[in-house]
């Protein structure tokens, strides 16, 4: 039996890895492509202390199938308290079966499964001994004047340091001497050596532990983190999976590392060696600049940023390299969040199979109705341009997925609503971002009272949230983007270089881990953050390129190849930045030759570091002074060589104008825009995330026939089309697909919304009733106006979360219109909608109107509509009432600001359909 298992486990696995790695074409079933399992979102799957069980998998895998989620992605954490009896160790036999177990139930429900390779975060655990823990820069000052002798042994101070090796010793003189003193220092630690002359400053380096533990480890996984930068350590570390995989497949799908969060960690044994290797000179004799105050000193910027070099040199090869084969032999792949990393996060992300990306906090979205409280406000929104470093490097690495840890403290608890969801995901979208992680889905078993176990950072996607009856609606809408979103390849026609030496050569500081929440310091102040942000707004589609990624790319048919997968772009642009590597320089200019057309915004200054800086200064004046520009039009400088071009303009747009570069002019409407080619045509992913309606004609940079396909509804039609121009309708929130096709045979006209005739305004009174929620099932309710259920005489409305469904009809005269629109108004927080008994579909975001047409009849017609509210008031009257619900280890429950979890003091959230319902003729 196990046997069959492993062998179907394998060929699973095997399949799971070509499939994840390669451009596979997305199969199209009329309109729309086949909806795939790795187009719906996917979900991070938190098992509390690894009590799990497989009557209660069996049960929570199939609600998440049925609610239209594509996959679960595993990471054990800490649990809640009284549950110790069913916790499992982290990957010991009894938790194997379960995996083994949870793998092919979802394989049976068509789920996939992404495991973390490891508990909680960063990577560490039982297994990480304290020579292979993370590690940290230790120095250590003495003075000596001639003549006298060090009269204390050289030992580290810091305390718990009992690992900690000395790995050099300086001696700095008064006349700028320095002195390596290591080979004088006895085995006992004292110092053999007395200055003959002078005043000395002895500095030792220590190779230390920062002793970080597994943050919310779950059983069997906690421990010292791990010594990301040391290869041996990670080969340990990975040996533990290995071991309990019996070195075979497990069917998972993607091994998953979570954000870069390993603090402190600015060294590795092996650091002073790989530094003067790479960087051709000895770090020892320069500690005392390294590690001294925060200087303007222009070498210690060029030293410190030799230092950076070095360290994404070894998180590159001896983590994520090394990590990404040790996946791969197991036919797996891996889904890595580079962010937070010490080192060029584009390369960082490229190594791996999955770049993933993360949101932190909510965006301002100006959609009216749009509710966005002050409390859930971070200190920093999500970026879209910092969510195109992932894809950036998914796209130009050929790569078929970039995902996202999505809606990660969207809001406080409890007080997420699907229409708040919807304009972040669309962001992401625009970004690049096609494979959606829900952050996220704790696994509860049925015998836990409601809420269930929850994790302390996410939105609640799970079966106890009030709303998941219509999470489907949400679901669906990213499943039918992402099959989009997923097919053919991307149509950027910019590539940008990043200029990642102008970001290390900063004095302040040591290692410079590069955080999503940081990038107010890091990126925001940037030339090219600037550059990048408006030629977004004027309509030019781009990705990012690192060094290394042009270090690789070539030439075909004047366009820039960086990957045999890759699409193609027409340009490189090289932002505003002071300094660049020759070999960089070198290979721009080499790419120019053989037909590639280069803007540069300015001509780089200097070279990076201190190694042999002055004949690599020589070396890009050199390459510099070869570039004769020849003045021209708009302040626009041009050299010509080889086949290609070479422009120097500080108004890059003029630059591509000038050169035929065309951008997307829809833009000026303020929508905001994603394309996909394909073998037949490309797609367009429109939003409107602006205040207004609009109603225009686009023009757009691809001819063909224009099919318009609305992803909330599944809805397609031919687009009217006159001077050119694409008649396009998008209300304020709304999103639409163009598909343009030379060859469309599309014959179904898409219906406008013309000219607003009579409306119907469903002001009769309504019967409500209540069908699933608690604490308890408030009474049926007359209405004889609609308002928020919470005001209502009840008084159990004020504390119920959970389903209402309102009823009544309404009178058509006649029906004569060519499309009839109903318009649901305020909702609190999602509608499902029959007419005449006719499921409409669940209006589950703004503006909660939906086309109505095809179910209306002349007479009476009857309405019921299904309303799903917040866990808030529920919440809110549980912790006013003191009913325990929160119990857990470690951090237990926290608010927004990570403090104690209190709802006691909340408002009553508004609740029910609220309106006002009216239904709008439209010819």
């Amino acid at each position: 039996m196990y046997l069959q298992r492993f062998c179907s486990v394998l060929l699973l696995s095997t399949l799971t890895f070509s499939l994840a790695k390669a451009q596979k074409p997305v199969k199209n079933t009329g309109s729309w492509p086949i909806i795939e399992k790795q187009m719906k979102p996917w979900t991070r799957w938190w098992w509390m202390g690894n009590a799990v069980d497989e009557q209660n998998l069996n049960l929570v895998l199939k609600k998440y199938a049925d609610a239209g989620l594509g996959g679960v992605e595993i990471t054990p954490i800490y649990g809640a308290k009284g549950f110790e009896k069913q916790y499992l160790k982290f990957l010991s036999p009894e938790w194997m079966n379960i995996l083994h177990y949870t793998v092919d139930k979802a394989n049976t429900l068509g789920l996939g499964v992404d495991m973390n390779t490891g508990t909680g975060w960063p990577f560490g655990g039982p297994q990480i001994k304290p020579e292979n823990a993370a590690t940290k820069l230790i120095t250590q000052q003495y003075t000596l004047k001639a003549g006298e002798g060090l009269n204390e042994t050289i030992k580290v101070k810091e305390a718990k340091q009992d690992f900690a090796q000395l790995q050099a010793l300086t001696a700095y003189g008064t006349n700028g001497e320095v002195l390596d003193l290591f080979s004088k220092v006895q085995a006992d630690g004292s110092l053999n050596w007395t200055p003959g002359s002078g005043s000395w400053d002895i500095y030792a380096t220590f190779a230390g532990k920062t002793r970080q533990m597994v943050k919310r480890a779950a059983p069997g996984g906690e421990g010292f983190t791990l010594d990301h930068l040391d290869k041996d350590a990670v080969d340990v570390y990975l040996k533990r999976f290995s071991d309990a995989f019996g070195g075979k497949p497990q069917g998972i799908r993607s091994f998953f590392n979570d954000s870069y969060e390993v603090y402190g960690a600015t060294w590795t044994l092996t650091f002073l060696q790989e530094f003067k290797k790479n960087r051709g000179y000895d770090l020892a004799a320069h500690i005392r600049e390294l590690t001294g105050k925060d200087s303007t000193n222009k070498n210690i910027a060029r030293l410190k940023s030799d230092y950076r070099e070095t360290m994404d040199e070894l998180l590159l090869h001896n983590f994520t390299q090394n990590w990404t084969n040790w996946a791969h032999r197991l036919h797996s792949v891996t889904k890595n969040q580079s962010h937070g990393s010490p080192g060029n996060l584009l390369d960082l992300y490229g190594a791996v199979d999955i770049p993933e990306a993360e949101t932190f906090g909510s965006s301002y979205f100006p959609i009216p109705g749009l509710r966005r409280d002050a409390a859930d406000i971070r200190n920093v929104d999500p970026d879209p341009v910092m969510c195109k470093f992932a894809s950036s490097a998914a796209h130009t690495g050929g790569k078929k997925l970039a995902s996202s840890e999505t809606f990660t403290w969207l809001t406080e608890h409890f007080k997420t609503s699907f229409s708040q969801c919807k304009p972040e995901a669309e962001q992401l979208f625009l970004a690049g971002i096609n494979h959606i992680f829900y952050h996220g889905t704790s696994y509860s078993p049925t015998n836990v009272t409601w809420p269930g176990w929850l994790f302390y950072a996410s939105v609640e996607m799970n079966p106890n949230n009030s709303l998941w009856p219509h999470v489907k609606g949400l679901n669906n809408y990213i499943a039918r983007c992402q099959s989009i979103l997923q097919s053919g390849k991307p149509d950027n026609e910019l590539l940008i270089y990043w200029p990642i030496y102008d970001v290390w050569n900063k004095a302040k500081g040591l290692d410079m881990p590069l955080k999503v929440h940081d990038v107010d310091e890091w990126l925001h102040p940037t030339a090219f953050y600037k550059l990048s942000k408006e030629l977004s707004k004027s309509g030019y589609s781009f990705d990012f390129a690192s060094d290394r990624l042009l270090n690789q790319s070539t030439v075909n048919h004047a366009q820039i190849s960086t990957s045999a997968t890759a699409a193609p772009y027409q340009v490189l642009i090289v932002p505003q930045c002071e300094m660049m590597r020759p070999e960089t320089l070198d290979q721009i200019i080499k790419l120019a030759s053989n037909g590639a057309k280069i803007i540069f915004q300015a001509l780089p200054q200097d070279v990076p570091g201190l190694s042999n800086l002055e004949a690599r200064r020589t070396q890009l004046k050199a390459t510099l002074a070869k570039l004769i520009f020849t003045g021209g039009a708009d302040g626009i400088k041009q050299f010509k060589i080889g086949t290609g071009l070479v422009l120097l303009a500080d108004d890059v747009q003029k630059a591509l104008n000038s050169i035929g570069i065309n951008r997307e002019t829809l833009t000026d409407t303020g929508l905001q825009f994603i394309r996909r080619k394909t073998d037949t045509g490309k797609y367009y992913y429109l939003v409107n995330h602006t205040a207004k309606d609009i109603d225009t004609g686009l023009s757009l940079n691809e001819d063909g026939q224009v099919l318009i396909m609305d992803p909330q509804s599944s809805e397609v039609g031919v687009a009217a089309v006159r001077d050119k121009k694409v008649r396009v309708q998008l209300k304020s929130g709304e999103s639409l697909f163009l598909k343009v096709e030379q060859n469309g045979t599309a014959k179904a006209p898409w219906v406008y919304l013309n000219k607003a005739g009579s409306s119907i305004n469903l002001n009769q009174a309504w019967n409500l009733n209540f069908t699933e929620g608690g604490p308890e099932l408030p009474a049926d309710q007359h209405l004889t106006k609609l308002v928020s259920w919470t005001t209502l005489a009840d008084p159990k409305l004020q504390a119920f979360s959970g389903t209402g469904i309102y009823t009544s009809s309404f009178n058509l005269d006649s029906k004569t219109a060519k499309e009839y629109v109903l318009n649901l108004n305020q909702v609190d927080e999602s509608a499902r909608v029959w007419i005449n008994g006719q499921e409409v579909g669940i209006l589950w975001s703004i503006p909660f109107q939906a086309r109505i047409g095809k179910y209306l009849k002349a007479g009476n017609n009857t309405v019921k509509i299904e309303v799903v509210n917040l866990m808030a008031n529920h919440i809110r009257d549980m912790d006013i009432k003191k009913i325990p619900w929160r119990n857990y280890h470690e951090i237990n429950f926290v608010n927004i600001n990570y403090k104690d979890f209190d709802a006691s003091g909340w408002n009553v959230m508004p609740s029910g359909l609220i309106g006002p319902v009216s239904i709008t003729a439209f010819n």
